[in-house]
């Protein structure tokens, strides 16, 4: 019972008399560079923080927090352990901002302050008892100081976390005009313009590749971190497109690895200002059901970029066929398509048919006689090969 009235009486009298508060101010200069060297020497994030303006910031910063420490601990309380002051705490807010501007981590920002409380209370208690504060007295002294250090902390940490919030919405917002900037081909000068808006470094070559929604989460993990995501895109309702950089050459192979069954279809490498080609391809590619790859596909993008262009090719060069019954007609359209394929081999047409050789000979002789000398003739053998060269090509109709 003596032990709590004693107590209490060290918390209503003055913390610190002005001796005491004296002598520690006399040492705030050389705690703050203590401070400063600990948390330089212990944090490798902070090895060149302190040059330049933000170091000037960052000292000033802890200097105002320990100078409004004492006077705290130098005034008259009761029972609760004081609050840091305004402008200490407004201090420690910015400081956060800063330092989530600077690159730097929260947890490397706390990891300061825990630094900044150790050798501070190390300081701070050395000069109270130098100068005869009682036990009691310096037991509350440690509790108003790591509770001061705390609520400073949470401040520096709630402003770190706006500042981070509030930049990555800007970037986020600026790295979008850039995606749809190139998507529109705008000038080279407007998309060089706003890639140094939003900090992006232009790579060599861009990729599109849509993804559904699902997967662009753990894909964007898998993939460089430069990469650019556009959502809402109304020719790919229900996915989103990414613009993967410098994934040519060699490193394509990993991209598809990544694109592995996640459904998504992947557009060829190009100059990063020329990606809206890229986009282009992914999008007739998803058009006709292609998956995955659109460099697997080149074939059937080619004789498919003018559907009426290839309609009227197929019923020029299959003109011969037009009067038999439906099923002679696809019999034989099968057999010519793979008599072009195969160069002519009977054994490997009539594997890939599942038919006798004996069928497939029968067969050729049927359009020989219906084409006559045109099967030898360049021109019609090449549009042959054009019209019959997409899988699933009919007889004319």
């Amino acid at each position: 019972m003596v032990d709590d009235q004693e107590d209490r009486a060290a918390r209503e009298a003055v913390l610190l008399a002005p001796a005491v508060a004296a002598a520690i101010r006399a040492e705030l200069p050389r705690l703050a560079e203590d401070v400063v060297a600990r948390i330089i020497a212990e944090v490798p994030a902070y090895d060149d923080a302190f040059s330049g303006p933000m170091g000037s910031r960052i000292r000033t910063a802890v200097q105002v927090a320990l100078g409004g420490f004492v006077s705290i601990a130098s005034g008259r309380r009761g029972s609760e352990v004081p609050a840091p002051r305004a402008d200490a705490m407004e201090g420690a807010y910015q400081l956060g901002r800063g330092e989530a501007r600077s690159g730097r981590t929260s947890d490397a920002l706390l990891a300061a302050y825990r630094i900044g409380a150790r050798v501070a209370w190390q300081h701070l208690s050395a000069q109270a008892l130098a100068q005869g504060v009682d036990a009691a007295t310096v037991a509350y002294f440690a509790q108003m100081v790591f509770t001061y250090i705390d609520e400073l902390s949470a401040a520096s940490a709630a402003g770190h976390a706006d500042e981070s919030a509030t930049s990555g919405r800007v970037r986020q917002r600026l790295l979008d005009r850039l995606a749809r900037h190139l998507l529109a081909g705008a000038a080279p000068a407007v998309v060089l313009g706003a890639a140094e808006r939003a900090d992006w470094s232009p790579p060599s070559t861009l990729t599109a590749v849509i993804a559904p929604e699902s997967q662009v989460g753990p894909l964007m993990h898998a993939l460089p971190g430069a990469t650019l995501q556009v959502n809402e895109l109304a020719e790919i309702e229900g996915a989103t497109l990414l613009l993967v950089p410098d994934a040519h050459g060699r490193r394509r192979a990993s991209l598809l690895r990544s694109l592995e069954g996640r459904g998504c279809l992947a557009g060829p490498a190009r100059d990063w200002l020329d990606v809206s080609a890229s986009y282009a391809r992914a999008l007739r590619a998803r058009s006709l059901g292609l998956p995955d790859d659109t460099e697997a596909h080149l074939a059937e993008l080619v004789l498919t970029a003018d559907g009426d262009a290839l309609a009227d090719l197929r019923a020029q060069v299959l003109a011969p066929l037009r009067d038999l019954r439906p099923a002679a007609a696809a019999r034989l359209t099968e057999t010519l398509r793979s008599w072009l394929l195969h160069h002519g081999r009977r054994d490997d047409i009539a594997a890939a048919l599942f038919v006798h050789p004996q069928t497939v000979r029968y067969r050729v002789g049927q359009l020989r006689e219906l084409y006559g000398d045109a099967l030898e003739d360049p021109a019609t053998v090449l549009g042959l090969t054009l019209a019959l060269g997409v899988p699933g090509a009919g007889p004319p109709g």
